[in-house]
């Protein structure tokens, strides 16, 4: 009877602490190089009044160079100012640990996009594609991330990580902390 009881604990425990499969939005092993990204991820969302933030982040290797895309998208009836990404753009993660990761922009100026839609919304979208530094995939995958700065190039901005959340845009619960740890095995 013991050993039944002791082989159902271990199954269970072995669902319980199963990595999740990687989810990609992309994935081409072609003749002229290989190409994998995961779907984009809610790192951050900021819904107050008539304006609302988001910031989503993809994981992507390229011809096995890593990066991370990161997405913003801002919603207001008032004016939204442009935050560009240049070749100086950089991007903060500081760890749960107190250690700091630094990304790199890539050498591409990018501004956004302003759209206007039917319900009166100025909706800026803006991309920008950041390169990892040397070694910092080991402090990414064993530590939660707990604060995010991006350097623009006439401003830099701070973000709070939370645990968990849900988001009004989807619905679903995100964990925005341990974004690094569930997914950087996607894409090495």
């Amino acid at each position: 009877m013991k050993y039944i009881i002791t082989i159902t604990l271990l199954f269970f425990s072995l669902n319980i602490f199963a990595q999740k499969p990687c989810d990609y939005s992309a994935n081409v092993n072609d003749s002229i190089g290989t190409y994998r990204s995961t779907k984009e991820y809610i790192v951050n969302e900021k819904v107050f009044g008539g304006n609302s933030s988001y910031i989503f982040y993809s994981l992507a290797l390229t011809d096995g160079l890593p990066t991370l895309t990161v997405q913003l998208i801002q919603k207001s009836k008032d004016f939204i100012k442009a935050n560009c990404f240049d070749k100086n753009s950089k991007l903060f993660l500081q760890l749960n640990n107190g250690k700091i990761i630094t990304l790199i922009h890539i050498d591409q100026e990018n501004c956004g996009t302003l759209i206007h839609d039917e319900k009166g919304f100025d909706n800026r979208i803006n991309s920008g594609i950041f390169m990892f530094m040397k070694d910092s995939f080991q402090e990414l995958k064993s530590s939660p991330v707990s604060m995010m700065r991006i350097k623009y190039l006439t401003d830099t901005e701070d973000y709070v990580f939370k645990k968990e959340f849900k988001s009004e845009l989807t619905n679903e619960i995100y964990n925005p902390e341990n974004y690094f740890i569930d997914n950087l095995k996607c894409i090495e």
